[in-house]
């Protein structure tokens, strides 16, 4: 038998983040997406313990300045497009700007040298993702999911679900169709 489940990523991880940090007694706030602030001071000893307690959930300790900031903005791309109307109204490098506190130019450079893509890229790869789950959802219709996520038409979504995926979101949609009917006739 095959279930199908959805699930949340950011609650997902605030869970686990929250768990372990119990578990090691470290007093903590979550601040945000993938920011936790620690109540005093973390030993190396304590800091090691929750390293290897998140490891095992893929999550890790980000040590390195710059790393940390290029977490930060795919954070920040994330909420943006996840967010609600309001932060999808933003100008990408204005909210980046505001929300981070470096300029543009600055993010832009620090991104493509560390990623070796560029943030407009990530963008449509996350905008892409969100789509495909949306479609796995069967709950909106393209002009909805297209209009969701900041595209001018369903034309440029489809325009750039096909360059990403190779598949329009019609054809993506019919796949994904055949193959919940195939696997409920498997289960009758």
């Amino acid at each position: 038998m095959k279930v199908h489940v959805k699930y949340d990523v950011n609650f997902i991880c605030r869970t686990v983040l929250e768990e372990q940090l119990i578990k090691l007694n470290i007093n903590y706030s979550l601040i945000g997406l993938g920011e936790v602030e620690i109540q005093g001071d973390l030993g190396l000893v304590e800091k090691n313990e929750l390293s290897l307690a998140l490891k095992k959930y893929g999550i890790q300790i980000i040590d390195d300045q710059k790393e940390e900031l290029v977490q930060r903005i795919k954070d920040a791309i994330t909420e943006m497009i996840t967010g609600g109307k309001e932060t999808r109204l933003y100008k990408v490098s204005a909210y980046l700007s505001e929300k981070l506190e470096y300029s543009y130019p600055y993010l832009s450079n620090l991104f493509s040298e560390a990623t070796h893509s560029s943030i407009e890229n990530f963008i449509i790869m996350k905008k892409i993702d969100l789509a495909k789950t949306l479609i796995l959802n069967d709950q909106s219709s393209l002009t909805e999911i297209a209009h969701q996520l900041n595209y001018s038409s369903v034309a440029h979504l489809s325009y750039q679900f096909k360059k990403t995926t190779g598949l329009t979101p019609s054809a993506f949609q019919k796949i994904i169709r055949r193959r919940k009917e195939k696997n409920l006739g498997r289960n009758q």
